[in-house]
């Protein structure tokens, strides 16, 4: 059985939802911690795929990549 990675699962999650999406946000829709989408977030952001916009406090993250 092949196991997605949370990379892609936050990737996926990031497509379906243009109006960008916090940390916190991911962290509750795919049921995993904080830290673990924050790790996703900073390779997805390496490989050019994210762009993240602050908002006050908040970070708002959009997909960048192919759709």
């Amino acid at each position: 059985m092949h196991m997605i990675s949370k990379k892609d699962l936050t990737a996926e999650l990031l497509k379906k939802h243009p109006e960008g999406l916090t940390i916190l946000e991911i962290a509750g829709l795919l049921k995993i911690s904080r830290n673990t989408v924050a790790v996703a977030l900073a390779e997805l952001k390496g490989a050019g795929l994210i762009r993240i916009r602050a908002i006050g406090m908040a970070k708002l993250n959009y997909w960048e990549g192919k759709k």
